[in-house]
């Protein structure tokens, strides 16, 4: 386990580095590209200038411009690389210290691999390097969800939760499956209400910053997120129903079979919304990763199953059996994540062979997420943590 520990920790150093250097000093095309194109979108948007017709990769809803706006949108490209960094480092400071309190690590050996796992894969870098979203949304994601699981059902706890689950659906396409988990999960309206009511306030005053209305500012948006999806999102999209259904040859059914992976998911949680938030947060997280387009830095979806696996192994009550294929799926999940991953780095075919061991992988760690939340449900355990504070 040494060993392990330091080959990560050298994954991690040598790979967040030079996505680093991406994010900060790499110039165009690649550095920033991602970070590039929302700035441009957010002082457009506010220029009066419909987005959607400037640019047919625009595909972010009109609410997702105005949540954006207070740290990329007033300023040069060369700030908002330095402000994005280091809110980078807080959002991730901040994720490692949910997954250090909620996965129950114990001794040293534990702890390091908890938080080298993030560190050390190919996503968190991606995600950097490109000035990509996931690594500022999910803590605020994951503390919403926590906060309402074992809150007080007070008002300004229910406030925070709809204020932290706003911003997290500045990228919808990774969190809003999510929403089932805050509609069920409390056994109340009033959390889900807020954040209903939130976006949908955000959206109008979004759209009267443009000439257009909300209907036609809607529909345009609409318009460039299915062509994207039946265009070269759809053709690059990797490890998703889109790649499965293209290669199937069936691509004009991806729609309605998203749609369908969605409602699942959603009667999915209501039935089970009484277990451990952190098994919800799993399952979730893994049919938001494989519901629709994703490129290779929303990997960073799979570190909330990895550590709801973690947990499960930690709290125990299960058989030899269910703790030998827990760890093994923990294991072989960590190698396909570790930086810089197969995808870009094998030559074909072994690239495409990577991916398809690695949905697998994924697979079967929703297969085993799934079996634990009915198990827990049928022994009528919780595993919530309500014994502990909240996550803030």
């Amino acid at each position: 386990m040494t060993i392990i520990i330091i080959l990560m920790g050298v994954a991690a150093t040598v790979w967040l580095s030079y996505e680093t250097w991406r994010l900060l000093f790499q110039l165009q095309p690649l550095g920033a590209i991602d970070l590039r194109m929302r700035l441009e979108e957010s002082q457009l948007w506010f220029g009066g200038v419909n987005v959607y017709e400037q640019s047919i990769i625009a595909t972010y809803p009109p609410a997702s411009f105005l949540l954006l706006w207070p740290f990329i949108g007033w300023t040069t490209l060369g700030f908002a690389r330095w402000f994005w960094a280091a809110t980078t480092v807080l959002s991730l400071f901040w994720l490692l210290r949910i997954f250090l309190e909620e996965s129950q690590a114990g001794n040293n050996t534990e702890r390091w691999l908890v938080l080298l796992c993030p560190l050390a894969a190919y996503a968190t870098g991606a995600t950097i390097g490109n000035g990509q979203l996931a690594i500022h949304l999910l803590p605020c994601l994951v503390t919403a969800i926590l906060i309402t699981a074992r809150g007080r059902e007070r008002l300004s706890d229910d406030l925070v939760v709809a204020a932290l689950f706003l911003f997290a659906l500045v990228k919808p396409s990774v969190t809003a499956p999510f929403f089932w988990i805050l509609l069920f999960a409390p056994g109340r309206i009033r959390p889900a209400a807020l954040v209903v009511l939130g976006y949908l306030g955000l959206t109008i005053w979004a759209c009267a910053f443009q000439q257009q209305g909300i209907i036609y500012m809607m529909q345009d948006w609409l318009s460039n997120s299915t062509n994207i999806l039946s265009g070269s999102g759809f053709h690059n999209s990797n490890a998703s129903i889109h790649s499965l259904l293209a290669g199937l040859g069936l691509g004009t059914s991806v729609p309605f079979v998203s749609t369908i992976l969605l409602a699942g998911l959603g009667v999915w949680i209501y039935r089970f919304r009484r277990v451990d938030p952190w098994l919800l947060m799993g399952v979730a997280a893994l049919i938001s990763r494989f519901y629709t387009y994703h490129g290779w830095y929303d990997d960073v979806l799979i570190f909330l199953p990895m550590i709801a696996v973690f947990r499960q192994v930690k709290i125990g009550g299960m058989t030899s059996t269910s703790q030998v294929i827990a760890v093994t799926l923990l294991l072989a999940g960590l190698v396909f994540m570790i930086a810089p991953g197969g995808l870009y780095l094998l030559p074909q075919p072994w690239s495409q062979l990577y991916t398809q061991i690695q949905v697998g992988i994924w697979i079967l760690i929703l297969g085993f997420l799934g079996h634990r939340t009915w198990k827990m449900d049928q022994s009528g355990k919780t595993g919530n943590g309500n014994e502990g504070p909240p996550v803030a």
